[in-house]
């Protein structure tokens, strides 16, 4: 009689990767842990020379699953990231469009048979050892040295601070190295990102010098001193309002319900002053628009400038105004004043037979949510209309409906949101106007 077979070991391999530039100068780092009881079994990091973010992450999964296969080559892997396309991209769940990336995604799947490993994505400070492993790699490269793994019991005690639930708890002595460990790490990130020729400008100014671009692109993947945790770089979307139409001085309902509309001479001129501001930025990656005229017609001058192509997103079109469309608030008070009191009062109320805010935030969450997975990580330009601009600020904000009569909203003027990977966004602009003047 013959007994069962015996279960195949787990590892766990924790990966990531990193760039100071993206592209700039890159690294990566990962590590393979045992399953049950969370104990570090190999560390590796590799300088890899310039690379993007992402091209750095796939090449730190590889090399993590390479080291596993090394301990156990019919071992079963779980592999936790906190990298959201590669996680969903290796699962299957998102297509692999980027020519660099789709030779190092069929590399990892070689690595062990077909069913051996699983995905799961992770929160950043999870993530922790095996960041630091990239950010050493990348340090020893900047001094033109090879990464060294390192012997340091309290190094190892920092980067196990983010292993699984399952990891064998470190004692009180340790986890007071491992904190001081880690706040030498930051210290060092800091003084480094400060002084070192070639390191990351500051997350602020380069904030300060370019609102619409993504928070996070130009800095390095190092632990920051400050209150917010390191997410990786986010999908920044750049709203742009339409230029004006003949409709847009007398302050008239335009919406999708009635005629619509093509720019004026002043909403071309706006068109290409943002176009101008938005090549000079140099962020921009690709152009969503809501299929109306005078967005198509503003979306097409800017594209034109930056050499990309429009897709249009049907759900970005503005609200259906019913009756109320070409009319004057005033117009509207004096015909529907019943209605237009529901309305201001009420963002489940619609406009005299047509479609209400409420309606309008379920579709433009639906193109908002198809936008962020399209495009993780890149800076995207979202050319619509008042209310679906609004709305996305709204909800970025988790401010009320009625918030969205107290933003001011001007022809052809820019915002933007950042989204990252934990589910939050920041609002970083708000109605600029500066390119128009």
């Amino acid at each position: 009689m013959t007994g069962s077979p015996e279960s195949p070991r787990t590892f766990v391999v924790e990966a990531d990767g990193g760039s100071r530039g993206n592209p700039g100068p890159a690294g990566y780092g990962a590590v393979v842990r045992d399953a049950r009881t969370g104990r570090t079994l190999s560390e590796t990091a590799e300088y890899i020379g310039t690379a993007t973010n992402n091209v750095a992450e796939y090449r730190g999964l590889i090399a993590g699953l390479r080291a596993a296969r090394e301990l156990d080559p019919g071992a079963a892997v779980r592999v936790r990231m906190d990298s959201k396309l590669v996680v969903e991209q290796m699962s299957g769940r998102w297509k692999i469009k980027h020519p660099d990336l789709r030779p190092l995604a069929m590399e990892a799947a070689s690595v062990f048979p077909p069913g051996a490993v699983t995905y799961e994505w992770i929160p950043r400070e999870r993530n922790g050892h095996a960041d630091r492993l990239a950010n050493e790699a990348m340090d020893a490269g900047r001094r033109g040295e090879a990464w060294q793994p390192s012997s340091s019991a309290a190094e190892l005690a920092a980067g196990d601070a983010g292993a699984s639930a399952g990891a064998a708890p470190a004692t009180a002595e340790s986890s007071a190295e491992a904190r001081a460990a880690a706040r030498a790490a930051v210290r060092q990130a800091v003084r480094g990102a400060a002084g070192t020729p070639g390191a990351a400008p500051d997350p602020a100014e380069a904030a300060a010098a370019d609102p619409t671009a993504p928070a996070g692109e130009a800095e390095p993947k190092t632990p920051q001193a400050g209150w917010a945790a390191d997410l990786g770089t986010p999908t920044t979307l750049v709203l742009l309002r339409h230029g004006e139409t003949p409709l847009t001085p007398y302050k008239k309902f335009s919406g999708s319900g009635g005629s619509d509309p093509a720019l004026s001479a002043a909403g071309l001129r706006q068109a290409e002053a943002a176009a101008a501001a938005l090549a000079g930025r140099g962020t921009v990656q690709d152009v969503v628009s809501s299929p109306l005229t005078r967005c198509r017609q503003t979306a097409g001058i800017v594209a034109a400038r930056l050499g990309l192509e429009v897709e249009i997103d049907e759900d970005l079109r503005e609200t259906d105004f019913g009756a109320w469309e070409g009319l004057s608030f005033a117009e509207v008070r004096e015909r529907y004043p019943e209605d237009l009191d529901a309305w201001l009062a009420d963002p489940g109320a619609p406009p005299t037979g047509g479609e209400s805010f409420a309606s309008v935030t379920r579709r433009v969450e639906r193109a908002r949510d198809r936008i962020l997975a399209r495009y993780p990580g890149r800076t995207v330009l979202v050319v619509s209309h008042v209310t679906p601009v609004k709305v996305l600020v709204r909800l970025a904000l988790g401010a009320p409906p009625e918030s969205l009569f107290r933003m001011e909203l001007s022809a052809a003027s820019l915002s933007a949101v950042a989204y990252y990977a934990d589910g939050n966004a920041s609002l970083r602009l708000l109605n600029d106007t500066g390119h128009l003047r």
